[in-house]
Order: structure tokens, then sequence, then C-alpha cells
């Protein structure tokens, strides 16, 4: 958050994908080798895939062994530009004023969350639902920069890094009409949730509804 604290704002983009999201070495790679092409300052939360024989979830990398999936001196061309980290509080991240792209898998929570705060999303689906939502994002509302739509990172296909800087480079312009539909739908959210609003007044009915049921079940009884 220190690091973030010292970029100028909107103009970091964040890496990030989810819990249970870690690539191989040969895609870490093309990753780092796209954000060096791109030239865009980012924060990089980069985990160490489970072993394949075990359900368990990534892990961050000790610091010495990030050198051994990187590419060879990325660390150091990057050190003014870029920051790479393990585990980080996403919510948190996104809510910074630094921030102003977001590269992620899409899960839902991680599609509230970018639009909450406004942050523009370039789409990198892995699993579960996570196509669909990307689907929703990029072709339905507009919402988000097209990097993958129906990626499965079971199936072992590697995103390289032109396409990883093009998308990079894409979701971080200033004009970029999904970053102003994405500002609207920010602004909107918050509305729904005051009181009055759309989020606000369900709630209020379905609290409503729970009372009425109990009461009439206590009526009954």
């Amino acid at each position: 958050m220190k690091w973030l604290d010292d970029q100028p704002d909107s103009s970091v983009v964040f890496l990030c994908f989810g819990s249970q999201g870690s690539f191989g070495g040969e895609q870490v790679k093309e990753i780092a080798f796209g954000l060096e092409q791109s030239g865009v300052r980012f924060l990089w939360s980069i985990r160490k895939p489970p072993p394949k024989d075990k359900l368990e979830r990534p892990n961050d990398y000790k610091s010495d062994h990030l050198q051994e999936v990187l590419p060879n001196g990325f660390l150091e061309r990057t050190n003014k530009i870029g920051l790479v980290c393990g585990w980080a509080p996403q919510k948190t991240v996104l809510a910074h004023k630094s921030v102003g792209g977001f590269v992620s898998h899409c899960g839902w929570n991680s599609i509230l969350e970018s639009l909450w705060f406004g942050v523009p999303t370039v789409t990198w689906p892995m699993y579960a639902e996570q196509q669909i939502n990307a689907f929703q994002m990029v072709r339905d509302l507009g919402l988000g920069v097209e990097l993958r739509l129906d990626y499965r990172i079971m199936n072992g296909e590697v995103v390289v890094a032109d396409e990883i800087a093009r998308a990079i480079k894409c979701v971080m312009e200033s004009d970029n009409e999904v970053r102003k539909k994405v500002k609207e739908k920010s602004e909107k959210s918050r509305l729904a949730v005051m009181e009055g609003g759309s989020s606000h007044a369900a709630l209020g009915d379905l609290i409503d509804d729970i009372l009425r049921n109990k009461a009439m079940k206590e009526a009954c009884s």
C-alpha cells in the first residue's frame, strides 16, 4: 500500500487472479514480458501453483524463488514502475486512487468490487462460471476489455506477451469508452444501496416478506 501511495492517480494496472488463480512458468514469463512491453505501472499478485496431485490452494513464492520463475533481469528492469507481491488485499487495492485497471479472472466478487470502485477490467477467466461473467462484461455490457473470454486454465493454453500488452494498454487509456462506462456504473451502484435505491428497496422488501411469513407461521401455530 505504501508503494501505491507513491504512484500517480489511475496509473497502475493491478493483476490478481483470485484465491485459486495461479500460472505455470511459461505463462508467468509471458505476463512479465507483456507488462514490460506495455510500459504501464503495475502491481502483480503472483501465486505459486500447488502440486498437480494435491487439492491445495496456491501459495506465495519465497522472495528468493521469484527470480526462478520470472524472466532474467525482469525485477531489475521494472523496479521503478512495478511491484511483484504475493497475496494482496484485493478490495483495498482496487479502492486505491492510483489503481486504474484490473487484470482479473472474472470471479463475480471481483467484478462487483471493480465496478463499485470504478476500475475497468481486462478479462482473463479460468474456470467455473468465469467465462460467462467475462462474456457478459465485454459483449453484453461493454464494461470490460477482452483479453480472453473462453480461456480455461486446464487446457494448457498460453496467452502471449503481445496480447497481454495490447489489452493492458487499452484498459489504461484515459479516454477509453469502457472506462467511462465503468465510472457511470460505479456511480449508479452507489445510488442503488442508498435509501430509496433499488438494492436498498429490494432488501427492505425481502425483510418485510420474512417478517410477514414468520408472523403467519406463529399465528397458525
